[in-house]
Order: structure tokens, then C-alpha cells, then sequence
């Protein structure tokens, strides 16, 4: 009975790793098992600035320009949750973060935008919503305007991760392909602050969001994640 048990908790590892690592083509059902939320509805299991972030009929928030932490590292998952932006917005979400102090050169941002702002529109394609922020651009932009709720989810499986926006597959991104800390490998320019190369960053580390950054607010919600 136990090699039984064994065998079948094999199979059922390779079969979540297998679908992991086939592109999604739309969004998850997160009421299914091995789903949680990723923060308390009292954040007590969040790391965060005293004051700056709130939950208030379930829609986080931030009234400054600081992230929002998980309390412990992750290293392959699934990452689903809704945001919605303002005139202006600038924000992420953080995966692969392996210090929560000087996050900016040592994770993966991938961005969210308002890219009907002007400044934003105008900006390297790669700044824009669905972006892995100053490495590659989203195949388009899916990001709805200021003020509606848009949907997320980020698959984090070894070296590729995967960016579903509105139910559509914008970006699918393998980070052994990012081996200079000066350019990309479509031979754009990394901005000067991403020091480190993508490549070599470490898989396991904390989850965050980006708070109210540009001076434009950004709020989320039903924010959820199941391990793989």
C-alpha cells in the first residue's frame, strides 16, 4: 500500500509539472484544490510598511510607493489574481524575489500599466502592462482602461514563466535567454538599474506587489496561488 501511495504521488508531481510547463491558453479555476490566497484578510501574514497597505471589502491597496511581501519564499507556482488601474498607473507584480530590500536588480517584475496614459503609451514597449519589465514587451495590449478590473495569472515553472492577461497567453518568457545585464536578447537596452542578469537570478524567493508608484494608486483583489 505505501509503494502504492508513493507511485501515485510520482505521477501526480510529473502531471502538474508536465501542465506547468505547457504554455496556458486562458485562466485557471483557483476554487480547485491546492488553491489559497496568497495574503490573510488581516495581512498578519504579509510584510509591509506599517499604514501603507489596506484591505478594505476585500480590494488591496497601497497609499505609498512600497511593496507588499509574502512571508515566505515560493519557487514554482501559479499565480492568479485581479487588478485594476488608475490614470497613470505603474505598478507589478514580483515574483522570484530574493531580497525584499533592494528588490528592483534581484527579482522579476512583470509590469502592470496604464497604457492608455501618455507617458506610459509612449514608453519602451517592454515598460508596458504584461511586460517582464525592461527585458521583453507582451505580444499586445490586453490591459483594460483606468478604472475596470483586469485579470492576471503568472505560472512560475523552473526558468519559464508564463503571462496569461484577460484570458489571453502576452507573454511567455524564458529567463536562460537573459544572460547580459546590458542588453536583451532582441537587442534592446536594459535599463541601468537591472544590474543583474535575469539568467542568473534565484528561482526560489518572496512574492510582491508594487504600491502606489508614479503617484498613481493601483488596487487588487481575490489574489490567489497554488504551488506546484
Amino acid at each position: 500500500m505505501k509503494a502504492f501511495l508513493v507511485f501515485i504521488s510520482l505521477i501526480l508531481l510529473v502531471t502538474s509539472r508536465l501542465f506547468a510547463q505547457t504554455p496556458p491558453k486562458g485562466h485557471p479555476n483557483p476554487s480547485g484544490a491546492g488553491w489559497r490566497t496568497l495574503f490573510s484578510s488581516d495581512l498578519s501574514d504579509a510584510n509591509f510598511p506599517k499604514g501603507v497597505w489596506s484591505i478594505e471589502d476585500g480590494v488591496l491597496t497601497a497609499t505609498a510607493d512600497k511593496a507588499i511581501w509574502t512571508t515566505q519564499p515560493y519557487e514554482n507556482f501559479i499565480l492568479d489574481l485581479f487588478f485594476k488601474t488608475a490614470d497613470g498607473t505603474n505598478s507589478g507584480v514580483v515574483v522570484h524575489a530574493s531580497d525584499t530590500t533592494n528588490w528592483i536588480p534581484n527579482s522579476v517584475e512583470i509590469q502592470i500599466a496604464d497604457d492608455y496614459a501618455k507617458q506610459w503609451a509612449e514608453s519602451p514597449a517592454n515598460w508596458r502592462c504584461g511586460a517582464f519589465f525592461g527585458h521583453q514587451a507582451a505580444t499586445k495590449s490586453l490591459v483594460k482602461k483606468p478604472g475596470e478590473w483586469n485579470r492576471y495569472t503568472i505560472t512560475c515553472q523552473d526558468k519559464m514563466i508564463y503571462v496569461v492577461l484577460n484570458n489571453e497567453l502576452v507573454n511567455t518568457i524564458d529567463l536562460t535567454k537573459f544572460t547580459s545585464a546590458k542588453s536583451n536578447p532582441d537587442g534592446s537596452e536594459v535599463p541601468a538599474w537591472l544590474n543583474k542578469p535575469a539568467a542568473e537570478l534565484p528561482l526560489r524567493g518572496y512574492i510582491g506587489l508594487q504600491g502606489k508608484h508614479a503617484g498613481a494608486p493601483i488596487y487588487f483583489r481575490n489574489i490567489k496561488i497554488k504551488e506546484l
